[in-house]
């Protein structure tokens, strides 16, 4: 079985697959399959259902939502259920099933390693085979107590942070020029990243594009100081001066 939460909650089984419309239903499952294989208290459950202020008759509202992931998951073939009581509360046993955010986790560390072996090729394959994973974003909708919201912070800031991977190997590779365009958008979405700016001006400059790289510069430090009161920091400062004396440092050959 496969459980997917990096867009919305969907569980696979061969070829079958179905989505939950019950909304406290779906709730129990995000957070047993967030906190696969570790046991959750009811207490936690509760919260992410009705938040701080449940009804008197929680307790046992949530034995029903428990009760009916139980019968979702007990599927053909299967042995046995993978939601378990435990004393101090449930636990979703995967054993060989499979999660998304799991093999999205596993896949950019992948890269990383490839990255810093200077394997560039291979770790652009892995970088974009772990954003592949994704359907949109995490868990759809779906918003909760602690649980779900710090998964879904969490997977979100991953994701951003495998773009910038993926840009940093194209940018390695000579493809400054294929990147600009995912590095404009990445900017417009997410723009007290200064990180996405750095990588857009050196695809521009290296591009022939000079001028346009030090306007995204100017851009950042404007918004920067209107949101932030801030300076852009250490490395678009340095990299301005860079792009401003054609430093040849900043060239493809000199960054090999």
């Amino acid at each position: 079985m496969m459980y997917e939460v990096l867009g919305p909650l969907r569980v696979l089984d061969g070829e079958d697959s179905f989505t939950i419309s019950a909304r406290k239903v779906q709730t129990v499952l995000a957070a047993l399959v967030v906190r696969c294989d570790q046991v959750v208290a009811p207490g936690q459950l509760i919260t992410e259902i009705w938040g701080d202020v449940p009804p008197r008759r929680a307790t046992a509202g949530l034995h029903v939502y428990i009760s009916q992931v139980r019968k979702l998951l007990n599927r053909p073939g299967r042995t046995a259920n993978p939601l378990l009581t435990r004393v101090s509360g449930y636990q979703l046993r995967t054993d060989d099933d499979e999660i998304d955010f799991r093999l999205f986790l596993g896949a950019v560390e992948r890269g990383r390693a490839l990255m810093r072996e200077r394997r560039d090729e291979e770790a652009m394959a892995c970088l974009e085979g772990a954003l592949d994973l994704w359907r949109g974003p995490v868990l759809g909708d779906l918003r909760s107590g602690p649980i779900i919201e710090g998964f879904v912070t969490w997977m979100t800031e991953l994701r951003l942070e495998c773009l910038e991977l993926l840009a940093d190997v194209h940018l390695r590779l000579g493809r400054h020029r294929e990147v600009i365009g995912r590095l404009q958008l990445l900017v417009g979405e997410n723009p007290l990243c200064e990180a996405y700016y750095r990588q857009l001006m050196l695809a521009l400059y290296r591009s022939g594009r000079q001028a346009e790289a030090l306007g995204v510069y100017q851009s950042a430090r404007s918004l920067l100081m209107e949101e932030l009161g801030l300076e852009p920091c250490r490395a678009l400062r340095d990299l301005q001066q860079a792009i401003l004396t054609a430093d040849e440092g900043l060239d493809l050959r000199a960054a090999s």
